[in-house]
């Protein structure tokens, strides 16, 4: 480290300035960044390098919107400038504490991790591929780190898509790629951005499992997202993780545990990092927990905070890339879910059906759940024909979507159609399912 500047991050000169003391306690990154750019010759697309976001991310923030609430950011931030952590209100830095003078440092891959990477060592593998990879190493940059990202972001609209069946192989062999490199990485900043990838790959593989309907297995790979996710005590991240077991919970008739589960999730949230739209899905999926459990009146009250919550969101909040999915159209349909789940059709079905309007056709897994739902909605008003045809259309997109929960519903419908079957429709259907159910 030279006297002018703190490794590779802001000059020491510029840190001791007034101005930039002041910005840091405001936590005013708009006014940090700009400081930087004038008074550090920090332009944004290294800012952006350094602190693991895009230019264009960089750009919006130093035209005063987003504004930057989200710890984890904020400790990127830190870490990438190398602001020390008392300047932005945060603890000492990993690469604050000062090395003592004539004494040798331990090397920083000293320490062993193996052992708390079950999820790598589950998975062993001998193709040639991952030989070559494990010999040559991989040297972990800020490319490198965003193309992990963009990686996932790629599977969660695959996974929308298509379903999660075909994906799941691709999606394990990168975890395991993942936390093969974090073994081999000492960067502390890296390491932290690399357990949060390895933690979002193991929700994803949970993700998969439980949309083949393969319980268990959806519930170890949650566990795994959990704890790496509280490795780095991504406090948000942790509620999201908690949703999806909430979600699974109640595809398994177990209302309470799903309650539960949601309701850990809020606390967890509201620990640290949440936004309104954060508190609005964790909210919804409370909902679906007492609508299972048939409790009206708290099926009502999550359903009203989650609408409460979702009015109060401000586009400048500093939402989890993971849960901007939750928008006014998803609090729509899974309103009417809920619902539809507690025996209101007359209501629930306009609002599923509004939905569907609205909804991104390109999103064919969540269409057929939508449509199956009004299709449901229908039958529960009676209205035999129209319920048929909807549920036709379910089926159509259930035949080009890989995924066993899509395939269960259409046959718990096939099922519900039992009273109707003398009618020409409903025996129809019936046939058809049973084709492509098995």
């Amino acid at each position: 480290m030279t006297e002018s500047t703190a490794s590779s991050g802001l000059p020491i000169r510029l840190l001791a300035d007034p101005e930039m003391i002041a910005a840091c306690t405001a936590r005013d990154f708009a006014r940090i960044f700009q400081l930087a750019k004038r008074k550090g010759g920090f332009h944004p697309s290294r800012i952006a390098r350094a602190c693991e976001l895009t230019p264009s991310r960089v750009g919006e923030v130093m035209n005063g919107k987003p504004k930057i609430t989200n710890m984890t950011v904020i400790e990127r931030i830190a870490d990438g400038l190398r602001i020390p952590g008392h300047m932005l209100g945060l603890a000492v830095r990993s690469w604050e504490r000062p090395a003592i003078p004539g004494q040798r440092q331990p090397a920083a891959v000293a320490q062993p991790v193996r052992e708390t990477w079950p999820v790598g060592a589950d998975l062993p593998s001998s193709e040639l591929d991952d030989i070559l990879a494990i010999a040559a190493g991989t040297r972990v940059t800020p490319t490198v780190l965003r193309s992990l990202q963009a990686s996932i972001e790629d599977y969660w609209r695959r996974d929308d898509e298509h379903g999660g069946e075909a994906l799941r192989p691709a999606v394990i062999g990168q975890l395991r790629y993942v936390t093969d490199i974090l073994r081999d990485t000492a960067d502390p900043n890296f390491r932290r951005s690399l357990h949060g990838i390895a933690a979002e790959l193991a929700r994803l593989t949970g993700w998969t499992y439980f949309d083949a309907r393969q319980y268990s297995t959806a519930r170890s790979y949650f566990t795994e997202s959990l704890r790496l996710a509280r490795e780095i005590d991504d406090r948000p991240f942790i509620a999201n993780v908690l949703a999806c077991l909430s979600l699974q919970a109640t595809y398994q008739d177990k209302p309470q545990d799903a309650i539960t589960l949601a309701r850990a999730a809020q606390d967890s949230a509201r620990l640290d990092g949440s936004t309104p739209r954060l508190m609005a899905m964790l909210s919804m999926r409370e909902a679906f927990g007492h609508a299972s459990a048939q409790d009206q009146e708290a099926t009502h009250r999550a359903l009203g905070e989650a609408l409460h919550q979702f009015e109060r969101i401000d586009p400048a909040d500093d939402d989890p890339a993971w849960v901007r999915y939750f928008d006014r159209t998803k609090l729509t349909v899974d309103t009417g879910i809920a619902l539809g789940q507690l025996g209101d059709a007359s209501a629930a079905e306009p609002l599923i059906a509004e939905a569907l309007q609205a909804e991104p056709t390109t999103n064919l897994r969540g269409r057929a759940f939508h449509t199956f739902w009004l299709a449901r909605t229908q039958l529960q008003r009676r209205e035999v024909e129209l319920a048929c045809a909807t549920a036709g259309k379910a089926l159509d997109l259930a035949a080009v979507v890989e995924s066993p929960r899509v395939l269960a519903h259409l046959r718990e419908f096939r099922t519900s159609l039992g009273s109707h079957r003398n009618a020409r429709a409903a025996a129809a259907l019936a046939s058809r399912i049973g084709e492509l159910t098995g």
